[in-house]
C-alpha cells in the first residue's frame, strides 16, 4: 500500500503586495519539498518574493453555518470600521 504525502497549503506575496495570498494546494513529504513544488508551480513568472506553505491538518477553520455566531457581535460595533475615519492622501497600503 502506498502512502499519499501530505497535502500542504500554498501563500505567496507577491512583488507587489503586502500580504501572502492563498494560491492553492499540493502534496509533499516535508516543508521543504512543500516549498520548492510550490515555487515551481505557483510563480513561475517571478511574480513571488515570499512563499508560505502549510500542513493542510494544522488549519483549523470555522463552519460557514457558524458566521453569525462568530460575526454578529462585531456588527454592532461599527465605530470599529474604517468608514469614520478621514485617511490622509499620503498613508498608502492599507
Amino acid at each position: 500500500m502506498t502512502k499519499e504525502w501530505p497535502l500542504w497549503e500554498v501563500f505567496i506575496r507577491s512583488q507587489h503586495g503586502l500580504a501572502h495570498r492563498h494560491v492553492g494546494s499540493l502534496h509533499a513529504p516535508d516543508a521543504e519539498m512543500a516549498i520548492k513544488n510550490a515555487r515551481d508551480v505557483y510563480t513561475r513568472r517571478n511574480e513571488g518574493v515570499s512563499i508560505w506553505v502549510v500542513p493542510s491538518a494544522d488549519i483549523t477553520a470555522s463552519a460557514p453555518g457558524d458566521k453569525d455566531a462568530l460575526f454578529d457581535a462585531a456588527r454592532s460595533k461599527v465605530y470599529r470600521h474604517p468608514t469614520f475615519f478621514e485617511m490622509p492622501k499620503e498613508v498608502k497600503n492599507l
